[in-house]
Order: structure tokens, then sequence, then C-alpha cells
């Protein structure tokens, strides 16, 4: 799942309370936090189920790190079967039950499903679908189709996630292509993590390669903090804006790395389920992420299904610096 976000042409960020009749409405100089906890949400809604009261960024203990490296790993098997298993004519409700299934099997808990009343262990989006799209037994699988699996676990208290983007059979090289520049949008923003340097890098190392490859960011949803709670603050946006906190990062922090990127407009809306966000033009949507924790003099990916090292440092190669 991906936090959403609304920032206004002019310095608001406008998140709408489930059942409340006006929107919170926070200034570009707020800290981004309500009742001292991240504002998140699963789809457009943000719930008060969804205001975890977190004192601000929570620096992780080496034993947070160690239960949620073990959550991480969790996610990132799970994952790896999941890319594996793919095919035309499964249904988007067979991956979820196989998902469930493994998570629980391995002594985790699906993290996403009953948060803000989700009815399923995973997001499956597919082509235009850009997030929180809900597993269903209807939606068939079929050849071409590109489809974003994001998977959730929480582990003794700790939580981890991370999604994958998969071409189905003979997918379409507009279908690949998107796909592989929002992974390697996911590079670069790794590539910028580290004590000392800020979420703008993080931010404008997406927004470049999104932008030099003719696609477009969403900005509507994007990563955060994750730790105790599935979502905490920051709020780890993914284009440059002067309207939402600039945190300098710190050796402790864990976040969610979240490149979304369109190949047509990035405007985008939800549909009558409440959930499935899609793009308002019909064109398609990639999506990849990972879990990281900074450490000292850079990160580690938690969620790491064992090719994103040699993957980084090979783009590394190609902007001639060190990963």
């Amino acid at each position: 799942g991906a936090i959403a976000i609304g920032v206004g042409a002019a310095t608001a960020v406008v998140l709408s309370l489930a059942g409340a009749k006006t929107p919170v409405v926070i200034g570009s100089s707020a800290a981004l936090g309500i009742a001292g906890g991240v504002a998140a949400a699963i789809g457009s809604r943000l719930t008060l189920s969804a205001l975890k009261k977190t004192p601000g960024i929570e620096i992780k203990s080496a034993r947070e790190i160690e239960i949620m490296r073990m959550a991480g790993k969790i996610v990132a098997t799970v994952l790896t079967e999941i890319n594996d298993l793919v095919q035309p004519g499964m249904t988007t409700l067979d991956l979820d039950k196989y998902a469930e299934n493994r998570i629980c099997a391995m002594g985790g808990v699906p993290a996403f499903k009953e948060f803000d009343n989700y009815p399923a262990s995973t997001c499956i989006s597919i082509n235009n679908e850009v997030v929180h799209g809900i597993p269903n037994s209807r939606v068939i699988i079929k050849d071409g189709d590109l489809v974003k699996i994001d998977i959730g676990v929480c582990l003794n208290g700790y939580h981890c996630k991370s999604c994958i983007s998969i071409c189905v059979g003979s997918a379409g090289e507009k279908a690949m292509n998107l796909s592989n520049v929002t992974q390697k949008a996911l590079y670069a923003a790794l590539l910028k993590i580290k004590p000392g340097n800020t979420l703008l890098d993080i931010a404008g190392a997406i927004e470049d390669v999104a932008l030099e490859n003719g696609f477009k960011v969403v900005e509507d949803y994007c990563g955060s903090g994750v730790g105790r709670n599935l979502f905490e603050e920051p709020i780890v946006f993914n284009f440059r804006t002067d309207d939402l906190p600039n945190i300098v990062l710190r050796e402790g922090m864990t976040l969610a790395i979240y490149p979304i990127v369109n190949c047509g407009s990035n405007r985008c809306r939800t549909l009558r389920d409440g959930f499935t966000v899609v793009t308002q033009d019909g064109g398609l949507s990639a999506a990849w992420e990972h879990v990281i924790v900074i450490v000292d003099g850079g990160i580690e990916i938690l969620t790491d299904r064992g090719d994103t090292k040699d993957a980084m440092d090979d783009y590394a190669k190609t902007l001639n610096i060190k990963a």
C-alpha cells in the first residue's frame, strides 16, 4: 500500500478523513503529522484508524531492525515465488490466497488485510490501475498484462512491505520499458540514501529518471516511514516540491521507497470500490518498492530478493558513480 497525499496547487496538503464533513488541511510549514502521527491511507481515504500516534520519526534499535529484517525476508520470499508463479489465466484472487497462505506459513501476518477495512492480503493492480487493486476471482490475468503486486507483512509487531511489477508473457515494449524505467528510478533513489542527504535527494533522483524517459511520476501516492506501524513519518515523496518537509536522513531510519510512474498523465482517480486507483487517462502505470534501513555510509535493503545489489551496481556504472 502507498501513502496517499494531495499536494494543492498552492501550499496546502489536503487529506480527507473518512466520515468527516470537511477535509483536514495541513499547510506547507507543518510537519505533516496529525495527532502526533503520520497521515496515512490505503486508497484515497484517510480514516482515524490509520492515524498512528507515533512521536515523529522513529529511529529503530538493532533489535527492531532485526525483526524488520525477518519480516522483510518473508515479503521478499513471497514476491519471488509469485513472480515465478504468475501466468495468463490465473485470477488475482488466486495470487492473493497464495500470498496469504505463504505469509502465515512463515509466521507472519498479512499487514494489509483489514487495514482501513481493506478486504485482501495483497494489492494487485493491472495495467492502468495505479495502486490498491483489490484481488478478485473475476479478474483474470491476461498475456501482455502489466501486473503490480504489493505485499505487506507484520511480524512480532513490526512491518515490512514491497511491490514489484511483472510483465506477463508477451507484454509490449511500452509496458516493459515503463517497468524498467520505474525500477531504475527506484535504484537511483536508493543510491542517494545515506546519512546527511535529504528526502529531496531521493525525490529528485526518481523524478529525473522518469522525466528523462518521457514518463511522469505519480504525485498523489508515495512511500513513507515504516516500522511498528504500516505507515509512519516521514512522507517519502517522489517529486521535487517545497510543500512537504525535506527531512535530513539519519542512521536508523526505516523507509519505504516507492516510485510510481505513469506512461501518460500522472493524474489519478479512485474507483467506486473506494480503494482501487487508476490513471485518469487510461494509460499504463508501473511501481516498484523496497523498505530500507539507513546505516553508516548507505543502506541495507530489508526486502531485497537477492538481485537488487547487482542491479544497482550495474545501474551505478552507467552513471559513473560507486554504489
